[in-house]
């Protein structure tokens, strides 16, 4: 069989092409074929659509290559699917077309293995038999997904393929900026928080406040943070609730992980032990922290769905920031040094870390040394651990705020010990 299959590809290439045209022609047809009972009135099946296929083959062989042939027999195919589709609307069932469509997609798949292009016919069947296979599931979509999410990815796409390749990747001006890099940092902490967002309006009514804390961690851990203790003060879990904030400030440790790695490995190779590590032990001890018993025996529902974080006015807000803290960061290492930009780093964890943490992957090594760099991401993880501490403990009933203040006060100390070997 193998030695007949090699003279095939030796001695009969276009043998082997009619091959597969029939072969993928034929798979489609089969899916076709088994639908048939479902419908009064039913167009082609496991010999209509290899015909179709052998037509388009045949098309592209004897035009040699030539478009407009090749045109004019799909135009041919085209009117015979037409007719179909014109008395399949006679019928008094709901009518759909997609039977034709894929009659003109095995058209093409033929000229397409004439023209070697096996790849993209074999992707073209197999895409074309998984929609026709999953109409169900698909048209159940339509139900689960709320009109509000399309517009919601559609602006993922505006961020990442619309206005991405827009920005020149050069540098600019005393301060090294680059445009492209620097949306490219937008479009990246965003798909970060949109990846955490789709799953918790997956995971919407099922899970409790933990899975809210992972991913809302994953998002924000900020905003996290003021949700559950705002919460906390009328629910009265104190444990739960701690423990939760505890868990969604572990998150950001990965969270800061996976965007180091993105953007400067250096930085990336000199945090991930000290960080895996302190997400890790955030994680697991704010999940047996949430798990110690409360006075209150009341059931805790979750209700923490974050905010879409696909706004474009948070995305060049965010882009502005940015730039801010390249430039703030550039002027302390000049101006302060290294102590300069410890101070910027503290202070700039009162707010969101997130553009100076990212501003700092693309001065270390330029204007920052590694090692300053580092210190300085892990002093902003720590002070905004700190805030979020008082956070909790102004906005939350009094035990769960103690409790959450202790907790990340006492994770903040943590954060602040990887700086013994990175300023020793």
């Amino acid at each position: 069989m193998h030695d007949l299959i090699q003279w095939l590809q030796k001695e009969q290439p276009e043998g082997m092409k009619i091959l597969l045209v029939l072969f993928l022609s034929f798979l489609v047809g089969l899916e076709r074929e088994e639908h048939k009972a479902d419908h009064a009135y039913s167009f082609g099946g496991v010999r209509t659509f290899p015909l179709i296929g052998l037509i388009g083959y045949a098309m592209a062989f004897l035009s040699g290559g030539q478009v407009l042939p090749l045109a004019v027999g799909f135009a041919a195919v085209a009117g015979f699917l037409m007719l179909s589709y014109h008395h399949k609307l006679s019928a008094p069932a709901a009518s759909g077309v997609t039977t034709e469509m894929s009659g003109l997609a095995i058209y093409l798949v033929g000229a397409l293995v004439y023209r070697e292009q096996y790849w993209i016919a074999t992707t073209v069947s197999v895409a074309s038999i998984l929609l026709l296979e999953l109409k169900g599931f698909l048209e159940s979509l339509t139900k689960r997904i709320e009109p509000g999410e399309i517009l919601t990815f559609a602006k993922f796409l505006v961020l990442t393929t619309v206005i991405l390749p827009l920005f020149p990747n050069e540098e600019f001006g005393p301060f090294r900026i680059n445009p492209f890099k620097t949306w490219l940092v937008v479009v990246a902490v965003s798909t970060v928080s949109y990846g955490s967002y789709v799953v918790n309006r997956l995971t919407k009514q099922r899970g409790g406040i933990i899975l809210a804390a992972i991913l809302g961690g994953a998002y924000s851990s900020t905003v996290t943070t003021v949700v559950m203790s705002r919460r906390a003060a009328r629910e009265h879990h104190s444990h739960l609730f701690s423990g939760g904030t505890l868990v969604a400030s572990g998150m950001m440790y990965l969270r800061l992980v996976v965007l180091l790695a993105l953007f400067n490995r250096g930085l990336m190779v000199m945090l991930w032990p000290s960080f895996v590590a302190l997400g890790v032990l955030a994680v697991g001890t704010g999940w047996f922290w949430s798990r110690l018993p409360d006075a209150s025996a009341q059931e805790v529902k979750r209700e923490y769905v974050p905010r879409n974080p696909l706004e474009l006015r948070a995305a060049f807000l965010f882009a502005l920031l940015f730039l801010a803290m390249l430039t703030a960061t550039h002027l302390a290492a000049v101006y302060l040094g290294a102590a300069g930009i410890y101070t910027l780093a503290a202070v700039m964890g009162l707010a969101d870390v997130d553009p100076f943490i990212m501003g700092m992957t693309q001065s270390a090594g330029a204007s920052t040394s590694l090692l300053v760099a580092s210190a300085a991401i892990a002093i902003a993880a720590a002070s905004n651990n700190v805030v979020k501490g008082v956070y909790a403990y102004s906005l939350a009933d009094r035990k769960t705020g103690i409790q959450s203040l202790c907790l990340l006060v006492s994770l903040a100390a943590l954060g602040f010990v990887p700086l013994l070997w990175l300023l020793r």
